[in-house]
């Protein structure tokens, strides 16, 4: 989580207004877009197992439903802030807008550690934030998912308490669901396989092939292990792997100069994605400081953790054989690093672009929900194959064409489709 002086809604806002401003968007629109929709705070009281009551507090902010309903995941973590659901709020919009989904963006949140709760506990957490909101959300109006340490058993108590309070059968309420009661095959691999279809891209326009290049991430859940499949199955390697460790509450970076071996390190991985650091040891893994990632002479980085990672000091350590940074984590970029690295050259694919794919995914989850079909894994993976080429190429070609830094090309396309969206309904 990032630190007290960090605001990502702030970050978020300044991306905003210099993208607003380049467009020439009109004050009316600027005003509407730069500010959630409307937000939710509330209280969720939960009897604990030790007989006492536990009061934890809950967020839901839905930054804009005009191209459709507001879509985003749901975080636990003990240090949420309002500001950070805000700010993710708003970047799901750009993220559905970006790859032409016909949704909004929403975030969700609960102050509280998981790690420190009954699976009984959690469930009256869950249960307890859609009551609290109950007549807000649902299939037709904001569409939560699964995000930091939420899961498909989360999901399945959200939507099992929104089906009792309205009396029917709503699968399309919630997306993230275990396969089999509604959720989608694909799922699971598609941020991180997304992530990866828009690497392949640019490597292809770089004239590289993915054989002969070498990639440094930064994170160890599900979007950075399905990332580091999909890149070693393009023949790429992968020389170090930085991760949290609940233990130590510090980070640690894991690096092998022949490649990291996925399923060695997922055998030694706890269910938050943190690497056993004595287990990595006896396996030949140099275990070096948690920011050590960054520092790898690779051709690219994949920050794929948490928001506020490459700053204005860490830019820095960023090596000159670095081509390509793939954002698969939401915010990792701060803007005055963002200044040094359009300087430098290098390749940026913004995080609302590059993390797309699971939200493309959740959107083909509640389609299939929707209608009471469901499709083959291949189905669904090479749907959003096309869906994250297409996103990438309008927006690369876009940058090319007026030769614009990728984020901003990217917000161009984004801001435009949603501020289009809100004249043509008459908001504003």
């Amino acid at each position: 989580m990032a630190s007290k002086e960090f605001n990502a809604f702030a970050m978020a806002q300044s991306q905003f207004d210099k993208v607003s401003d380049l467009i020439g968007l009109d004050a009316g629109a600027k005003s509407f877009l730069r500010e959630p929709v409307r937000e939710f705070h509330f209280l969720i009281p939960v009897r604990m197992d030790d007989g006492t009551t536990k009061v934890f507090r809950g967020f839901r902010v839905q930054h804009s439903d005009a191209r459709g309903p507001a879509k985003g995941g749901i975080r636990f973590h003990p240090q949420e802030t309002v500001d950070t659901v805000r700010a993710l709020a708003m970047w799901m919009t750009w993220k559905t807008a970006v790859v032409d989904l016909p949704l909004g963006g929403g975030k969700g949140g609960v102050i509280c550690d998981p790690h420190h709760l009954s699976l009984r506990e959690q469930e009256q957490i869950c249960r307890g934030w859609v009551r609290q909101v109950a007549k807000n959300v649902g299939p037709l109006a904001d569409v939560p998912a699964p995000d930091v340490m939420t899961n498909g058993q989360h999901m399945l108590w959200m939507l099992d308490e929104f089906e009792v309070i309205h009396g029917g059968r709503y699968p399309g309420f919630i997306t993230g669901k275990p396969v089999g009661m509604g959720g989608s095959l694909g799922r699971t691999e598609a941020t991180g396989y997304g992530l990866i279809y828009t690497i392949r891209e640019a490597l292809k326009d770089m004239n590289l092939d993915p054989k002969n290049t070498t990639a440094s991430v930064q994170g160890f859940g599900n979007v950075a292990q399905y990332a580091i499949e999909k890149f070693t199955q393009l023949g790429g390697t992968v020389t170090a792997v930085s991760c949290w460790d609940q233990n130590d509450q510090t980070s640690y970076t894991y690096k092998k100069r022949t490649g990291v071996d996925l399923n060695e390190l997922r055998s030694i991985t706890d269910r938050f994605g943190g690497i056993d650091p004595k287990k990595a040891q006896d396996l030949g893994y140099l275990k070096l400081a948690g920011n050590a990632w960054i520092e790898e002479e690779v051709d690219i980085l994949l920050p794929a953790a948490i928001e506020n990672q490459v700053t204005g000091e860490t830019v820095n350590s960023i090596k000159k054989s670095v081509k390509i940074i793939g954002e698969g984590a939401n915010g990792p970029t701060t803007p005055d690093a963002d200044a040094e690295i359009s300087k430098r050259g290098i390749f940026i694919i913004p995080d609302f672009l590059a993390n797309a794919g699971g939200v493309t995914c959740s959107y083909f989850e509640q389609v299939q929900s929707n209608m009471n079909y469901f499709w083959e894994k291949e189905e669904v993976l090479s749907k959003l194959d096309t869906k994250m080429t297409t996103g990438f190429r309008a927006v690369s070609d876009l940058a090319r064409s007026r030769k614009l830094y990728m984020r901003d090309a990217a917000y161009v396309i984004s801001i435009g489709r949603v501020a289009q969206a809100v004249k043509d309904r008459g908001w504003v």
